[in-house]
């Protein structure tokens, strides 16, 4: 049975411990979904949104959330990336553009939650720059699709 590690024999929140940790090489893969009309769907491929070029700044923003997780998430370490790729790919049958965010790092603790506030921040990026056409887009499908490194190893979502 395992324990939830962020909270001490009291209760109390914390900070985990990770001094005793092999540095070994981290990745994590997150995954998601924004749907949208279609009509927004064709904005954001064609460049006519007013914003500009909506992937490219939303691919930025999730690499820059990927490096402040710390700052966004209390009990996250503070980690030197040394990867995070961001794809968008424009998924036509369901109106959306799927996103994926891989990142890496060597180190003591891993990178799911680097992976997962990137793809978020991505995404809810795509969201602010269309959000004057398309106030009904959808997050979902959201989650961690594969980690590996460190004493758990590899994991892959079922």
């Amino acid at each position: 049975m395992h324990e939830f590690t962020h909270f001490d024999q009291q209760g109390h929140a914390q900070m985990v411990d990770v001094a005793d940790k092999a540095d070994t090489r981290r990745v994590a893969v997150a995954r998601g979904r924004i749907v949208m009309l279609p009509a927004t769907l064709q904005m954001i491929q064609q460049g006519s949104a007013k914003k500009g070029d909506v992937l490219g700044v939303a691919r930025v923003a999730a690499i820059q959330a990927a490096k402040r997780t710390a700052d966004l998430i209390p009990l996250c370490h503070p980690l030197a990336l040394t990867r995070v790729n961001v794809a968008f790919e424009v998924n036509e049958a369901l109106s959306a553009i799927d996103a994926e965010v891989r990142v890496e790092t060597v180190g003591k603790t891993g990178v799911e939650m680097e992976a997962l506030t990137a793809l978020n921040i991505g995404l809810l990026t795509i969201y602010d720059m269309c959000k004057a056409v398309d106030r009904g887009m959808q997050m979902e499908a959201i989650h961690l699709h594969e980690k590996s490194g460190g004493k758990s190893g590899h994991w892959l979502a079922p």
